[in-house]
């Protein structure tokens, strides 16, 4: 398995107010199939990326438009398919009021890429939607916008619930071997071990 890894920078929208933004873009599988985690801002540089392969999918952890403005474009190049979870569709459709999604992600779906097993965990809280993609023989998770390294994703804008991502971090997250590597939709990446030693602070911060 081969895992790539692309920054790419853009603007992210949400509640009438712009940020500007690095994203990270992960690619998974082998030489002859992959697929993307978050088409993020830059079509040109993922579809570059993945090159000859067979884009098997675009999997969305969620549907912020920081993390979905490239999908369409690659979609069509590659003739692939786009996967979100259907919690998170106004979000998609004020990006893309004529496109909608491929196949929905579903918690508890699985499916192979490069002949690597991988699992769908729904994981709402930094949106309703939001969902990390685990690959439990590489001791890999794809966690999107739910778990970054330092603390949970945000909370603080419409269709967000702190209480929510908590509750998904501490019983679908951590329930992972703590030598799991957390591949983060921003930032640096870190592990479950890491991060979990501060669930109690985390959960702190709910009575304040």
């Amino acid at each position: 398995m081969a895992i790539d890894h692309l920054i790419t920078s853009g603007i992210f929208s949400l509640d009438g107010e712009d940020f500007e933004v690095d994203n990270n873009v992960w690619i998974a599988g082998d030489d002859r199939e992959c697929v993307v985690m978050d088409c993020a801002h830059n079509a040109e540089a993922i579809v570059t990326a993945v090159g000859s392969r067979t884009l098997k999918a675009i999997v969305c952890t969620h549907a912020h438009n920081d993390h979905i403005n490239a999908a369409a474009e690659v979609a069509e190049h590659f003739d692939a398919p786009i996967w979100l979870h259907p919690d998170d569709t106004m979000l998609w459709e004020a990006v893309y009021a004529d496109r909608r999604v491929d196949a929905p992600l579903t918690d508890g779906q699985t499916f192979s890429v490069g002949g690597i097993d991988a699992s769908v965990i729904h994981t709402p809280g930094h949106s309703p939607g939001g969902c990390c993609l685990h690959l439990p023989t590489e001791g890999v998770l794809f966690s999107g916008d739910t778990l970054f390294h330092g603390g949970p994703g945000a909370t603080g804008r419409s269709f967000s619930s702190y209480p929510v991502i908590l509750e998904s971090i501490e019983h679908k997250l951590f329930s992972l071997p703590a030598a799991t590597t957390v591949h983060t939709g921003h930032g640096d990446s870190t592990t479950i071990e890491s991060e979990s030693a501060s669930l109690e602070q985390w959960k702190h911060a709910l009575d304040d």
